[in-house]
């Protein structure tokens, strides 16, 4: 079983400090919602974001959004074979089921995601979507991995051929994705780093060449 997890996505609701502010009042009043009910989104709050600490990459639920599309659709996945997390920055975790099937549509994806941090799981019954407050660390332990494989620029690098053969040949591996824009995990997570390309590759992409490499591998 491959355990994804996208970590320390910049995926929060707008912070109690810029609630106020007329970007977000404004498109909290066109979403008929209050300002702490809605996500934070670089797209329409980018003048806010000025104000907060690294406001520079936060607020792209747009990340997750993608990456899960990608993941919740692959063969792998499709096979019994994935399990995907969301880690976000401000330590909560989502457990997604395999057989959830997402919201094509971002805003409406927006309404599912503010939904869950609103309610703790979407929907109520059927928990497709849950979340709880966990550390990364946490959420590694509960796993249990026999391998901790880290996608970063600076690591070692690999084609993705490779990787994906090194990938099965473990029985329960973690791989981590930052879910964030630019620059670098915020706190050290214990694991072998692994870069797929010599440039900087977009959350998403790394997603797409890890599940694809990993199904090759195992003839998928």
């Amino acid at each position: 079983m491959l355990h994804l997890i996208i970590a320390e996505a910049e995926l929060e609701l707008v912070p109690e400090s810029i609630r106020d502010h007329p970007a977000v009042v404004n498109y909290a009043k066109r979403r008929k919602k209050k300002p702490e009910e809605v996500i934070l989104d670089s797209t329409y709050h980018h003048a806010a974001l000025r104000k907060l600490p690294n406001g520079d990459r936060r607020g792209r639920p747009d990340i997750v959004h993608i990456c899960l599309l990608n993941a919740l659709e692959s063969i792998v996945n499709k096979e019994g074979l994935l399990r995907v997390y969301v880690h976000t920055r401000n330590d909560e975790v989502i457990y997604i089921k395999p057989e959830t099937r997402l919201p094509r549509n971002y805003n409406r994806f927006l309404g599912l995601i503010e939904s869950l941090f609103k309610n703790g799981s979407v929907p109520q019954d059927l928990e497709l979507l849950k979340m709880e407050r966990k550390t990364l660390e946490s959420l590694i332990e509960e796993i249990n991995p026999d391998a901790i494989f880290i996608m970063h620029e600076e690591g070692e690098l690999m084609k993705p051929r490779a990787f994906g053969e090194a990938l099965s040949s473990h029985k329960n591996p973690v791989v981590i994705v930052g879910g964030f824009p630019h620059g670098d995990f915020t706190r050290p997570i214990e694991g072998k780093k692994v870069s797929l390309y010599r440039e900087p590759l977009m959350a998403w992409t790394v997603v797409n060449e890890v599940l694809v490499s990993f199904e090759a591998a195992l003839g998928l």
